[in-house]
């Protein structure tokens, strides 16, 4: 019985054309899932030597970059350094303030682009944290159980049932 591998896998044996008439590296054996041994990975050398360089940046990376650097602006006879965001923001404000009708309606999609943002859920963040959540919850827990206990104390000592159905 044949071994599936044995007909997959061949060796490498010497050709007339080898000089020195030598099988190389005992007979390797090449195959599906072994290449042979001159065209494999070498250890500590890269793939893809020309690939990205390490440390560049893609377009959204660079773009956020170039927006939060600082730049001087003179604003009513004053200095003040804020980010090229803000600078940005203030010109196409004060261009569609103007009058300028493509900065103007530039400047209501960006406000109702913000407006939806604040609108959805879970964009806020939580006033309280998780762990702060859980205490109060059991102190509502607490409260609930100590409330139901005196209305039940009460109810026995006046012989009276209070029917809560009924309101």
């Amino acid at each position: 019985m044949h071994n599936g591998d044995d007909e997959a896998d061949a060796t490498i044996e010497a050709t007339e054309n080898d000089k020195t008439g030598e099988l190389p590296a005992a007979a390797t054996r090449v195959g599906f899932r072994r290449p042979p041994e001159a065209t494999r990975f070498k250890k500590g050398v890269s793939g893809n030597p020309r690939g990205r360089p390490k440390g560049s940046l893609n377009v959204a990376t660079a773009f956020m970059k170039a927006l939060r650097e600082k730049v001087v602006i003179n604003e009513r006879g004053q200095r003040k350094t804020i980010t090229k965001l803000k600078a940005a923001l203030k010109q196409l404000a004060n261009k569609g303030a103007s009058g300028d009708l493509r900065a103007l309606t530039q400047l209501i999609a960006l406000a109702q682009d913000a407006e939806a943002k604040q609108r959805i859920p879970g964009a806020q963040e939580p006033v309280t944290s998780e762990v702060d959540q859980e205490v109060m919850e059991g102190i509502l827990k607490r409260f609930v159980n100590t409330t139901d206990r005196q209305e039940e104390a009460e109810a026995k000592n006046h012989g009276n049932v209070v029917d809560t159905e009924r309101g």
